[in-house]
């Protein structure tokens, strides 16, 4: 049985709808300190026509908001921690679709229709992209493969796919739950109460830069451990902490 953990959603403008799968959409991408990466990620973005972009910056202390601003983004300040600010942004934000986007991550082109299309597939509650990482080597291809049959037997994608879902079903399940880690397999966890989570066969491209920094084998053996430990009913504070020194 899953636990009921608390959410730090503030209250969202009910934005009248326009279809399951028209009107526009919000894309929010939380931050910090991701100078490096996000104007390369929002030039991505913005190629798309109507798209509401908004950045929740949860304190960098370096150019990341002015480089934000100078891509034409929508900048918020929010307290520190994923979930947080990625329901402030959604707070923020006017769209009927909403889109959770990290920062080191890169749409693929006519991401915006491919959204459009999974929403309106029947019983589709929510959707994401292909995990791909930017750099192509043996042992990187094995993660990518992992993510794939990860999705496909238990439907859990995360949150470096870009999920998308209807403001509407966002707000059912009251948003990210405040936790310090995993908020987005819980979020997901909801919204499979509520309909398909639909993975689309169009990539978005991730940074390598975890797995290269501490070992693709270090890193996945760990990111698998805290899933299973999370899964087992594990406090996310402690898991946050482990993982914040390995």
């Amino acid at each position: 049985m899953s636990k009921a953990y608390p959410s730090s959603l503030p209250s969202l403008a009910a934005v009248p709808g326009r279809g399951c799968c028209g009107g526009r959409i919000s894309v929010i991408i939380p931050t910090l300190n991701e100078e490096a990466g996000i104007a390369d990620c929002l030039t991505k973005v913005r190629r798309a026509p109507g798209v509401e972009v908004i950045v929740a910056d949860g304190g960098s202390r370096d150019a990341t908001v002015e480089a934000a601003r100078r891509a034409g983004a929508k900048v918020i300040a929010a307290p520190r921690g994923r979930a947080i600010q990625m329901n402030a942004g959604a707070a923020a934000s006017q769209g009927d679709i909403l889109l959770f986007l990290h920062a080191d991550t890169m749409l693929p082109p006519g991401w915006e229709a491919e959204a459009r299309r999974t929403l309106a597939r029947p019983g589709a509650v929510a959707g994401a992209f292909t995990f791909r990482l930017d750099r192509r080597t043996a042992g990187l291809r094995f993660i990518e493969l992992a993510v794939a049959w990860r999705c496909r037997l238990a439907a859990m994608p995360y949150g470096d796919q870009g999920l998308f879902l209807r403001r509407r079903d966002f707000m059912a399940v009251g948003g990210f739950p405040t936790l310090p880690i995993m908020e987005d397999c819980e979020l997901v966890r909801r919204l499979k109460k509520r309909g398909s989570i639909i993975v689309s066969p169009a990539p978005a491209l991730t940074s390598a830069r975890r797995w290269q920094k501490r070992g693709i084998l270090t890193t996945t053996a760990f990111n698998s451990l805290v899933v299973v430990a999370f899964y087992l009913g594990y406090s996310p504070s402690l898991l946050r902490r482990l993982y914040d020194r390995v």
